[in-house]
């Protein structure tokens, strides 16, 4: 078994903090594009099969951000409480508990590369609407 301490979490600190930031910007992208869709729909100046394309893409994309930051959080969590079990003496939990961290870790990024390749099918809906 390779051996790891107390510092090897430690180093994800920053790459998560990162992906939590990059997921945070991408939430706020989406309410702001939601919100500019629900102007559009009660002025009445969008299709409404657009509409309907759009809605279920963002409600989609909404869910996957959800689960990135859920993910990210719970790999967040992991490593901090590794930490504290290397801090007291339990290695074997603490190994263990690394291993849920970058799981964790790995399910945010598989998530997010989801995310992305349906925030471009979004962006190809609004370009065959203007063709």
């Amino acid at each position: 078994m390779q051996q790891i301490s107390i510092n090897t979490p430690a180093l994800l600190f920053p790459a998560i903090t990162l992906l939590m930031l990059a997921y945070t910007n991408r939430f706020l992208a989406l309410a702001t594009l939601i919100r500019n869709l629900h102007t559009k729909y009660k002025q009445g100046q969008e299709d409404r099969n657009l509409l309907r394309q759009q809605i279920k893409n963002l409600r989609r994309r909404l869910l996957l951000i959800k689960q990135m930051q859920a993910s990210g959080i719970t790999s967040f969590f992991c490593c901090v409480l590794c930490m504290l079990f290397f801090y007291i003496g339990y290695e074997g939990w603490a190994y263990g508990i690394f291993g849920l961290s970058l799981g964790f870790l790995l399910l945010s990024l598989v998530l997010s590369l989801n995310e992305i390749y349906i925030s471009t099918k979004a962006l190809e809906i609004e370009l065959k609407d203007m063709e």
